[in-house]
Formats: structure tokens, C-alpha cells, sequence
């Protein structure tokens, strides 16, 4: 069930939006004042906030500055205050929306739920973003890109110099044995030398490792193979 903090000094207008959003079931969290609105949304973790400007105890503006300092919950404003420039503040300290009063209790419902699975998809897309990029020190490897980068400078990588270094750098403090890479990367049904392994191991050496005679990160473990260390 989602969860949502009204901050609206009005009870009429509190009740109304409480009652719309049970019955569209979600969790309602309701605080009178401004500074028990504030309270409440940094020491609970809400879907979303209704929040009303002119409150008891600190505007919506101030709240809604400060929220955006610890959270990135979503924010709308639900206001009396219809002018532009309220608008352009509300939009610039981080709100997600502006709603005007008198509201459709209807249509306010519709705005929470898109803000909500909006917000959702979103954070959903960056955490698998996040996922697909590995660091460790000043080496970062982007897997959905493909792409290499030392000290933020990207390195030119071939497609299986790259799939060795992120299989060991998925896989931190593992060690492979040179069958096992070849395996891996090549796939268990090639035909081929598996001496390729250490031709392509030094290539990704030189191109990562500051002296490639002293790895830092792509260390030969002698009689076992090769891991990457953190």
C-alpha cells in the first residue's frame, strides 16, 4: 500500500483529500502545521507529499526547500495561491507539481498515482543503471556501454580484452584459471588456443594498470590463475 503525507492546515480540505485517496487505497498520513508536516516527512518514508503553502509553523515553500535537501520523495503543492510566480517558485525549490484550489477531488487522485508510478519508473531505470557499472579505485567499467574508463578517461577496449575484464571485475578477489576464462568469454564449445588468454590478460594490463609490471588491480596468481584485486 502507498503511503502519503498530507500537510494541509485546512481539516475540510485534509478530510477530502484523505478520504479520496482511501478509497482509492492508499496509506494517509495527515499533519496540521508546517513544522509537524516537516517533521514527519524526514522521519518517515512517504510516495508521496500534498503540500499546502500557507501553513502554521513554516510555509510549504521552506518545507518543501528542505525536503529537497534529504529526499527526493515527490512533492505537490496544493494551494489557494494560483499566481505564476508561485508556480515558477514551487517548480524551482523541486516540486513535481502545482495543483490550484478548489481541486477535482477526481483528478488529484489521477495526478498522485501518475506521480508516484512516474517516479517509480524512474527510479527503477537509474538504479538499473547503476547496476551496470562497476569501480574500484580509479577504474570503471559501464557494461550496458561497453565501455572502459581510467581515472575518467576513457580506454579503447576490444570486445573480448572487455568481456575478460568485466567477468574478473564482476567477480572481485576471484581467481580464474586460464581454462576458466577461455570458457567463459570464448564459450565451452571454441576451438582454439587457450595461450590467447594471456595475449589479451597483458593487453588489458597495459591499458589499465599504471605499471603493468607491478598490477595493481589484474594479479597472476602462479600455478592458479588470474583475479582481479579490490
Amino acid at each position: 500500500m502507498k503511503k502519503i503525507l498530507i500537510v494541509e492546515d485546512d481539516e475540510a480540505i485534509s478530510n477530502l483529500e484523505r478520504d479520496y485517496l482511501v478509497l482509492s487505497g492508499f496509506e494517509v498520513a495527515v499533519a496540521n502545521t508546517g513544522s509537524e508536516g516537516l517533521f514527519m516527512a524526514i522521519n518517515n518514508d512517504y510516495d508521496l507529499i500534498l503540500l499546502d503553502i500557507m501553513l502554521p509553523g513554516a510555509d510549504g515553500f521552506a518545507i518543501c526547500k528542505k525536503l529537497r535537501e534529504k529526499k527526493e520523495t515527490p512533492i505537490l503543492f496544493v494551494s489557494a495561491k494560483k499566481e505564476a510566480y508561485d508556480k515558477i517558485r514551487g517548480f524551482g525549490l523541486g516540486a513535481n507539481d502545482y495543483i490550484v484550489k478548489p481541486f477535482d477531488p477526481a483528478e488529484l487522485v489521477a495526478r498522485v498515482k501518475a506521480h508516484i508510478a512516474n517516479f517509480e519508473r524512474l527510479t527503477s531505470r537509474e538504479a538499473g543503471r547503476r547496476n551496470t557499472v562497476i569501480e574500484y579505485g580509479g577504474l570503471k567499467i559501464d557494461e550496458d556501454a561497453r565501455l572502459v574508463y581510467k581515472n575518467g578517461r576513457e580506454v579503447g577496449f576490444t570486445g573480448k580484452e572487455f568481456d575478460i575484464l568485466l567477468l574478473l571485475m564482476k567477480n572481485p578477489n576471484i581467481v580464474f584459471s586460464r581454462d576458466q576464462i577461455y570458457d567463459k568469454v570464448w564459450g565451452m564449445d571454441s576451438y582454439g588456443d587457450t595461450a590467447t588468454v594471456t595475449v589479451h590478460l597483458n593487453r588489458i594490463r597495459e591499458k589499465i594498470e599504471d605499471d603493468s609490471n607491478e598490477p595493481r588491480y589484474l594479479q597472476t596468481i602462479w600455478g592458479a590463475g588470474y583475479r582481479f584485486k579490490t
